[in-house]
């Protein structure tokens, strides 16, 4: 019982979450209503009780729990939190838009407390079982929020891509996962490090590749990108703030716990699989972007160019890449909250527009509008000082450390090429005759997009709350 309990403990938040997502279902069964009614406000209270949870533990506490399957540590603390926020602030901008569209079903809360639980699974998952558990409870709640719109073609497409691609990936890394426990006789992440040693043979290096191939899809990143721009132009725009905010921070979460907890006698291995997804994702995502004029399939591409800097982090292997990559997902998540707070905001008339031209003259008709834009775009270009410079800072500079030298030069030109598309925006706001305004946005957008704004351009007087937590992150990993 004792162990039980501290096992519980341990896992608070996803109890939290877990016994909430029960209790939703019933409200939303016994309501008898499709409408959203109090399921958007009763998730966002279980996420911050979960979040809380995480922010008020005691420091330095960790362990391993549930048969060496869950693993509690300040790096899944960090991560889970980024994930908690994402879902927060993606229903809290979500209800003005479905209420608007007639699409405002109370499934949608249920489905994002449902992914961002196994989100949170994911993260702490300390063993192949529990990995592969994590990420179908989150992947199965996502491909139903893609098709959510389902009198809407274009969402009933996306959904149906994510889905069929999903399900690949899925049983690609179920595969490799297979071929790593038939190989090395463990499914726990230490058993198969100790396993496989220093000299991993070519069935191992096989099992990893195909593992990677399921993760790199969450994650976004070439050559398993195929499916995030038609995906987020078509999905409800909540729904694409979702996909493009918290579920990245699982995915990038869970791949670096495998790389350095599973693997870290096979670096030379793993560091050309990340390297080459790193350039290949920041290519794609500077020179493709450049000629969209859907907002909505440039965020696509600059997320896939967004998830390749953080590779970059990533493939140095030491701690303070592992650094960089957390402080670069904790700046990417604002950033990218904040844009589509932005997007979410672009309504004539009631009905959302999505094309870079409506944007036009937006200084004209809505100056704080266009200043908060402007900043985002200026920080997610990656030019000092907003936050965004440092984010990038922090991977370039463990690259260099780790003598990845042709890597960070890649990487600094491809942000040169992708400051195009968005400063292009920026013209378009401040230089282009003006289209017609937009709506008033609701206070929460407005509050969303000036605080990511304002923070991305504050964030260098203050920085050490987030480095640190960044650091101590990083260093439970190890």
């Amino acid at each position: 019982m004792e162990t039980l309990q501290l096992a519980l403990v341990h896992a608070l938040p996803e109890v939290i979450l877990a016994i909430g997502v029960i209790a939703m279902v019933l409200v939303g069964a016994f309501r008898g209503k499709p409408d959203d009614g109090p399921m958007s406000e009763i998730a966002v209270v279980l996420l911050g009780a979960a979040l809380v949870a995480i922010v008020l533990k005691t420091p330095g506490v960790s362990g391993v729990v549930f048969d060496n399957a869950f693993v509690d540590d300040r790096f899944g603390d960090f991560m889970k939190a980024l994930a908690l926020i994402g879902s927060i602030v993606t229903l809290l901008m979500a209800g003005d838009f479905f209420r608007g569209e007639g699409i405002n079903k109370f499934e949608f809360p249920i489905l994002v407390v449902l992914a961002t639980l196994g989100m949170m699974m994911l993260i702490s998952a300390n063993g192949l079982i529990a990995l592969y558990l994590g990420l179908e409870l989150m992947s199965l709640a996502l491909y139903v929020t893609a098709a959510l719109s389902r009198d809407d073609a274009r969402a009933s497409e996306a959904g149906l891509k994510y889905f069929v691609l999903g399900a690949l990936s899925s049983g690609m890394l179920l595969y490799g996962a297979s071929l790593l426990y038939g190989f090395s006789g463990n499914v726990s992440f230490a058993g198969i490090a100790a396993a496989i040693g220093d000299h991993p043979n070519v069935g191992v290096i096989f099992g990893l590749v195909f593992l990677f191939t399921g993760l790199a899809f969450k994650m976004s990143v070439v050559p398993f990108h195929m499916w995030t721009p038609d995906v987020y132009e078509g999905a409800p725009t909540p729904v694409t703030a979702f996909f493009a905010s918290a579920p990245k921070m699982a995915a990038v979460a869970i791949a670096t716990r495998v790389i350095y907890t599973a693997f870290p006698g096979a670096t030379h291995q793993w560091q050309q699989i990340v390297i080459f997804m790193s350039i290949a994702s920041m290519a794609l995502g500077a020179f493709a972007a450049i000629k969209q004029d859907n907002i909505k399939r440039l965020m696509a591409y600059s997320s896939i160019g967004h998830m390749g800097f953080a590779l970059v982090g990533l493939a140095a292997g030491t701690e303070e890449g592992v650094k960089g990559v957390l402080f670069y997902m904790a700046i990417y998540l604002v950033m990218t909250l904040g844009a589509f707070a932005a997007i979410l905001s672009m309504r004539v008339n009631g009905k959302p527009v999505e094309k870079i031209s409506d944007l036009s003259g937006l200084d004209n008709t809505n100056r704080p509008m266009a200043l908060f834009i402007a900043l985002l775009m200026v920080s997610l270009s990656g030019v000092p000082p907003l936050a965004g410079f440092f984010a990038k800072w922090y991977v370039f500079l463990a690259a260099v450390q780790a003598n990845l030298f042709t890597l960070a030069v890649i990487g600094v030109l491809c942000s040169a090429v992708a400051a195009f598309y968005y400063w292009r925006i920026i013209k378009v706001m401040y230089f282009d005759d003006a289209a017609p305004a937009f709506d008033k946005p609701s206070l929460t957008l407005r509050a969303v997009l000036a605080v990511s704004a304002v923070s991305m351009l504050l964030y260098w007087v203050y920085p050490a709350p987030l480095v640190q937590a960044a650091d101590s992150a990083a260093k439970s990993l190890f």
